[in-house]
């Protein structure tokens, strides 16, 4: 979880890939509006994420209901966005990859083919929530090297 440029999806798919488990990407998950409005530079309500948390939501459920692992990519900005995620599979540690503002506009002002403006990274910083001393996270400085936070991960998860 985190801002966009924070590093969820390079993080997510190497992860998946250490642990053996299932990979799923989040942004594939919004319906074609949402992207619309993000690619326009609308920043999303909490009522146009609802269905796409629930998307995701049932994604890790069903996969976990099929016996398998799963790492999620998703931004999950505010806590009741994670609550509605945990009401899905109460089991969900998330791992909060934390990264300034300026490293986040740079990130993802230098990709290529993604929906979301540099623009909209403000408004992410804007409704941000870090997780709460009381939920099952982790938080992770993101300008570290994938391979180190991916190592953390999976020291964390198997402890």
């Amino acid at each position: 979880m985190g801002v966009a440029g924070c590093g969820k999806s390079a993080v997510g798919i190497a992860l998946a890939s250490a642990l053996g488990v299932a990979f799923v990407e989040g942004d594939k998950l919004h319906p074609p509006e949402n992207v619309k409005r993000m690619a326009s530079g609308e920043a999303l309500t909490d009522a146009l994420r609802e269905g796409w948390l629930d998307a995701i939501g049932q994604r890790i459920a069903t996969l976990v209901g099929e016996g398998q692992g799963v790492v999620a990519a998703c931004s999950a900005l505010k806590r009741s966005y994670r609550d509605r995620l945990r009401g899905f599979c109460g089991d969900i540690v998330f791992v909060y990859l934390e990264v300034d503002r300026a490293t986040a506009r740079r990130r993802v002002g230098n990709r290529k083919g993604h929906f979301m403006p540099a623009s909209l990274v403000d408004s992410q910083f804007a409704i941000l929530e870090a997780p709460g001393s009381d939920e099952r996270a982790l938080t992770l400085d993101a300008t570290r090297p994938i391979g180190d936070l991916v190592r953390t991960v999976a020291r964390a998860l198997r402890s």
